[in-house]
């Protein structure tokens, strides 16, 4: 009988998703099924560290905190791009020293660009 090489190389990675989803699905189910709902006017409080809430919960933040948060992330994953290039660097040779430099001179404008739209500034 012959073999399909699709179908043997990605059968189990089908048959493991497919279970991984009936688990989580049937997880749920049961926790919805066991759990207590006994709603009451204390547990749909807010929780703020065993004191009793005061005013209204939604604050309203500073878009500033999410514009530092969003720079961060970028420079943060551009880091994590940096270690595999570096343990590869030998192998890469010259094209792939100069895609890094093409790519840390993108993050360099975007650092720019972030500062010239005072995204970085923490006083109004």
């Amino acid at each position: 009988m012959p073999s399909n090489a699709f179908f043997d190389n990605y059968l189990p990675i089908a048959i493991l998703t497919v279970i991984g989803f009936v688990f989580v699905a049937v997880s749920l189910f049961m926790s919805r099924i066991v759990r207590p709902s006994n709603m009451t006017k204390e547990k749909l409080t807010t929780y703020e560290c065993a004191e009793v809430p005061v005013g209204d919960t939604r604050i309203h933040f500073n878009i500033q905190y999410y514009m530092i948060v969003i720079v961060f992330l970028i420079f943060d994953v551009g880091i994590l791009f940096l270690y595999p290039w570096a343990v590869q660097l030998k192998n890469l040779g010259a094209p792939g020293f100069f895609q890094m430099v093409i790519f840390i001179e993108i993050l360099i404008i975007g650092l720019a660009y972030a500062w010239r739209k005072e995204a970085l500034e923490w006083t109004q």
